[in-house]
């Protein structure tokens, strides 16, 4: 036995009971598992290194449902913004909006699109983008640094917008039959490739402007590899139930199995309403539906300050947006639709600028801005919340991110005890002043939500963590401590776990997650990152 994890209190995953053993680990995987005697009588596991782990619980790896870690994880061999959160998996592609599949010219206007997401945009070199296909990216993560791999595993969603920019481009209209052909072409080469599904971001251009017939289309070639579709649909605001319903029935539809991102009900006209949310889930689960949903266990969101615009006005590309922005009669049109009329980007509620908090520029000379609301800026220079918002889009060329303070707990808490429920931490790394839950998620959940609070159980939300985002995956060994499974094991103290990560220092590692393993390596060792690198890609499989 190369590991022993000695008198520990095993959380397996499954949701029932937890129980004291000693779990034996060797070759990369759990080879055995022996209940602790009561009397502490007995044989016991041996092997070259023993563990003592007395009041630690054993887990297996946290996965991330929702992870914005694309370029992180080529870019930072460390990674510990979730290696030491006990996270030995993330998924990633999400949204709709990432690096393959690509041509040169698509490549481009993706990396400058979703600069405020991941960095890398043109100029960038903290990353080679030496690939085209998924494939091709994915044998890149397997490569990462110098061959020894990265900090942990990624499975990859091949994303929808990509997707629509590389066949169609970035106008608003629908596509051709040839183009739809070659939409669907890519996604069947991503999935033979090793994507584990397709993302959309529904709200983001140029996704959006696929109707629900294209949608239908693509999500049929998705269910034929067994994958699942996870979209970030139309609208968490004035339209949210309409906008769930609509993505249950095209999935249905499409016999495809779905999987809400960040399934939240926000800002006001949503308070109160996450019971209508779960009546409409049960309801088709009850009648046969494949779903599940991921959540972060916070009130706000976090995304770019260019997605609030209406669509209409993000037709064409970056460079199109800032020449709208910069021509005061269409900036002004702009401006009615987001005050006054509720743009589709901002959910089709009015925008509220005291709810848009900066959380990160890309031009180190606009940092001023970071940690205020747009608001309080326009208070202190004496302007509008619009003339903030677009002289900060125009200077630092759409770059900027945000905290939109728009949740509501009772909501948070209310989807979180779902049946089909897992965690996700729709982490972005960017930026001066990022969201905490990039940081935070899983121990927030474990220490505020399970012991603090009492929301949910241990065993049953280290079974959300876990076992559930396992086989919606589809991963036969992995998401349970059980033998013959991957050692991808989390070891933390039930009594202090927390995350260190807040709104005002958001890049603080969490406490009370002393061990964690990826492949039987340790990546995390008394509470410190070891140099190991043992993630790899996890791919789609027949």
């Amino acid at each position: 036995m190369d590991l022993v994890i000695r008198d520990v209190t095993v959380v397996d995953g499954t949701g029932q009971d937890s129980y004291r053993a000693d779990v034996g680990v060797s070759d990369g995987r759990i080879a055995e598992i022996r209940p602790a005697p009561a009397t502490g009588a007995g044989p016991r596991l041996s092997g070259a290194r023993v563990l003592d782990a007395d009041g630690l619980a054993l887990a297996p790896g946290f996965i991330d449902m929702h992870a914005h870690s694309d370029l992180a994880l080529l870019r930072d061999p460390d990674h510990s913004a979730k290696a030491a959160q006990g996270v030995t998996l993330e998924v990633i592609g999400q949204d709709g909006l990432s690096y393959a599949p690509v041509d040169d010219a698509t490549l481009a206007e993706v990396r400058r699109a979703i600069t405020g997401w991941n960095g890398g945009a043109p100029g960038d070199t903290s990353v080679d983008f030496d690939w085209r296909s998924v494939g091709e990216y994915l044998d890149r993560l397997d490569r990462g640094f110098d061959g020894r791999g990265i900090a942990v595993n990624a499975a990859y969603l091949v994303p929808q917008g990509t997707v629509r920019m590389y066949a169609v481009g970035q106008d608003d209209r629908p596509a051709t039959a040839a183009e739809l052909d070659r939409m669907r072409q890519l996604v069947a080469e991503s999935l033979e490739q090793g994507a584990v599904g397709m993302s959309s971001g529904l709200t983001y251009t140029p996704g959006m402007y696929a109707d629900d017939a294209e949608l239908t289309e693509l999500c049929r070639v998705v269910a034929r590899y067994d994958g699942y579709y996870c979209p970030h649909h139309r609208s968490y605001g004035a339209g949210a139930l309409r906008a769930y319903e609509e993505m249950v029935d095209l999935t249905r539809t499409a016999g495809c199995a779905l999987h809400l991102a960040h399934a939240t009900m926000n800002f006001g006209v949503n308070k109160g309403k996450a019971p209508d949310l779960i009546a409409l889930l049960d309801k088709a689960l009850d009648g046969g539906a494949d779903i599940s949903l991921d959540t972060y266990p916070y009130t706000p969101g976090c995304t770019t300050l260019v997605a609030m615009l209406p669509s209409w006005a993000s037709a064409g590309g970056q460079d199109a947006i800032l020449e709208r922005l910069r021509d005061a009669s269409t900036a002004e049109k702009i401006r009615h639709h987001m005050e006054e009329i509720g743009a589709d980007g901002c959910h089709g509620v009015p925008i509220e600028w005291d709810t848009i908090e900066i959380s990160g520029v890309s031009d180190p000379a606009l940092t001023a801005h970071v940690g205020r609301t747009i608001a309080e800026t326009a208070r202190l220079r004496g302007e509008s919340g619009w003339l903030t918002a677009r002289r900060l889009l125009i200077d630092d060329r759409l770059g900027s991110t945000i905290l939109q303070h728009v949740g509501h707990e009772e909501n948070v808490r209310e989807i979180m005890r779902h049946r089909v429920h897992t965690g996700g931490s729709d982490g972005i790394l960017q930026g001066a002043k990022p969201h905490p839950r990039a940081y935070g998620t899983f121990p927030q959940y474990l220490g505020r939500y399970v012991r603090e609070l009492g929301v949910l159980s241990l065993e049953e939300c280290v079974a959300h963590l876990t076992s559930r985002p396992a086989a919606r995956l589809r991963l036969g060994d992995r998401g349970l401590v059980r033998e013959g499974y991957r050692a991808d094991l989390v070891l933390f103290d039930p009594g202090t776990v927390a995350a260190g990560s807040t709104f005002a220092a958001p890049r603080t590692l969490p406490v009370g997650i002393p061990h964690v393993l990826i492949d039987g390596r340790f990546v995390i060792e008394d509470g410190r990152r070891t140099d190991v690198l043992a993630g790899r890609s996890v791919r789609r499989t027949a």
